[in-house]
């Protein structure tokens, strides 16, 4: 071990530039690895014990969906509803793990449009022509919360009072809606304006040339022409009346919207048993699928011909007795 000393002794006296080329680590190495150890012991020191267990991911994703599909509850809002849930933890940790929202809470378009929907409907008049290059006039009705089509009717001549007189009968005068949305046509006249405020409806004209203002009747009428009118040859107004008559059975009660979540203006009940049949619509233009219970048509059917093997036996036995009765008799 002295001969190791000695020749490392020498060897810095004859070559003194050797020693940073020898040297195994540096003062800055040695320092920086002491702050990393430093720093792991305290960590390990400062390490979790216990205590309050953590969350699962799906609760904490209730959270930030609770408080980002209500923005006008908070906490203590949210974390009552998930004590009714059956949720157990603190109010503390709903405040940690709900979405923070910049700026005071608004609600979206979507949430005010189907605050107003109900009360709102819209009008308008179309052309249509005949297989005689007659032209006549078809008007609708719509509601804007469930797109069911309120009224249809046709004529060869409107004027402000025939169109006055459809919004009577469209609506009863407890069920009106508050707003009436149209465009600028002249036929709707003075007349059918007070008519609408003699209703307690407020009249909403659209702007100038701007039919995306009346868009929902507007997609009605292309509806009606793209599944009914580009498909036949109206012969005559009777004939168009009972067409649109029954086009708008069908958009009301069958057709599926997608903006209803693919339901019917008037909701249709989902049947889950039962053989799959068709009804057709239009002469087959549209078709109606349903399902039909035939079980209970073979019960009933069962319970008659049970009935009838029944009544078959009993009176067999009425043969018997009376036939024995008779051979029996003096």
């Amino acid at each position: 071990m002295n001969n190791d000393r000695w020749f490392f002794v020498q060897l810095y006296r004859w070559f003194p530039s050797i020693l940073p080329v020898v040297m195994i680590i540096r003062p800055e190495t040695l320092v920086r690895w002491h702050r990393a150890g430093f720093r792991r012991y305290w960590r390990w020191k400062s390490r979790r014990r216990g205590g309050r267990p953590p969350i699962e991911a799906e609760l904490r994703a209730l959270i930030r969906r609770m408080s980002t599909e209500n923005l006008l509850c908070g906490a203590p809002r949210i974390h009552g509803e998930l004590l009714k849930l059956g949720f157990e933890l603190a109010q503390s940790s709903v405040a940690k793990y709900m979405v923070k929202h910049r700026g005071p809470p608004s609600q979206g378009w979507r949430t005010c449009l189907r605050n107003h929907a109900p009360d709102i409907a819209a009008m308008d008049l179309f052309v249509v022509p005949t297989i005689g290059f007659r032209m006549l006039y078809g008007f609708v009705i719509v509601r804007l919360d469930r797109r069911d089509l309120v009224w249809i009717n046709v004529t060869t001549n409107p004027t402000a009072e025939w169109i006055a007189r459809q919004i009577t009968e469209a609506f009863p005068w407890d069920m009106a809606p508050h707003y009436m949305i149209r465009d600028r046509d002249r036929i709707y006249g003075v007349v059918g304006t007070r008519r609408l405020r003699a209703m307690g409806i407020r009249d909403k004209p659209t702007a100038p040339a701007s039919p995306w203002q009346n868009g929902f009747a507007e997609r009605l009428i292309g509806s009606i022409r793209r599944e009914c009118l580009d498909h036949v040859i109206v012969l005559g107004e009777r004939h168009l009346r009972r067409i649109l008559k029954s086009y708008a059975d069908y958009y009301n009660d069958v057709r599926t919207h997608r903006s209803l979540n693919k339901d019917a203006p008037v909701s249709r009940p989902v049947q889950r048993t039962g053989v799959i049949t068709s009804n057709p619509i239009l002469g087959g233009l549209h078709r109606h699928y349903v399902r039909i219970e035939v079980f209970g048509t073979h019960r009933c059917v069962a319970q008659a011909l049970v009935g009838a093997a029944t009544l078959t036996a009993t009176v067999v036995v009425l043969a018997r007795v009376v036939s024995s009765l008779t051979v029996g008799a003096p």
